[in-house]
């Protein structure tokens, strides 16, 4: 795609906005401590393709995996808003297996649950709404250090940080921890979900961030792993500070694995 440099430029800070606020620091942030639940007993453990593909990818081993797809429902709470809105959101794990995993591992745990979305960037175009940093769930953590923060795992105390994945179209696996110039079978297009991250390809955590447009310009740099089925009007709505109630799979709960 071509720019003329003023759009162009308003890109390249859209995207440096972006890569900062995975787990750098971030203009807007929340904090407290990740509460980790028990994962729910729908979860199976068991030898999968794509946990084959993890025994020869450094830094994937032991992460969950999605072997299919699930459905998430989240809870807004918007602002004076009294009654909640929900968004459904499809979760592809068969061609995002890892990321996918991942992400509804976290739901699982209720890790999302009172989160507070730290970024909503709508001008001078419309772009992201960016939540999911564990420090969010603590209404006293500074705000310019939301963002700064991901996932820490109980049982090893560090954070649990996951590669890049991202399966070229017409590619039969992923390819992780590099991006891409290929177009993806997961694009950036409105209503996608997508890791955030920061510098590293390899840095994505807890947060995400929803496409508030087609961002084309994202494909092959950032890990899509769904889209929003319904509600996007919701997302669309959303405004800094407005808070994750709840998540919860309602569908697909099966198909999440948990190596041992």
């Amino acid at each position: 795609m071509r720019f003329k440099f003023p759009q162009f430029f308003v890109v390249l800070l859209m995207i440096c906005a972006l890569t900062l606020g995975g787990c750098a620091s971030n203009t807007t942030s929340s904090s407290a401590s990740p509460t980790a639940t028990a994962t729910s007993d729908t979860t199976t453990s068991a030898k999968t393709v794509s946990e084959t593909i993890s025994e020869s990818v450094p830094g994937i081993k032991g992460l969950p995996r999605l072997e299919g797809k699930a459905t998430v429902v989240m809870t807004v709470k918007r602002g004076e808003v009294v009654n909640p809105t929900e968004i459904e959101i499809e979760i592809d794990g068969t061609n995002a297996p890892i990321t996918g995993g991942n992400f509804v591992d976290l739901v699982q745990k209720g890790v999302y649950d009172g989160l507070v979305f730290h970024r909503v960037v709508r001008e001078p175009q419309p772009f992201v709404v960016q939540g999911g940093d564990p420090q969010g769930k603590d209404p006293k953590f500074p705000e310019s250090r939301l963002g700064t923060s991901g996932y820490i795992d109980p049982q090893t105390g560090n954070e649990r940080r996951i590669p890049l994945e991202i399966k070229p179209k017409g590619a039969k696996d992923p390819i992780y921890s590099k991006t891409i110039t290929e177009k993806p079978v997961l694009q950036h297009k409105q209503g996608a979900i997508a890791m955030a991250r920061s510098q590293s390809p390899d840095s994505a955590s807890s947060q995400f961030y929803f496409a508030l447009a087609d961002l084309s310009f994202l494909d092959g740099n950032y890990a899509v792993f769904g889209n929003v089925t319904k509600g996007f009007e919701v997302v669309n709505k959303i405004q800094q500070g407005d808070r994750i109630e709840s998540a919860k799979v309602t569908t697909g709960a099966e198909n999440l694995k948990i190596p041992q």
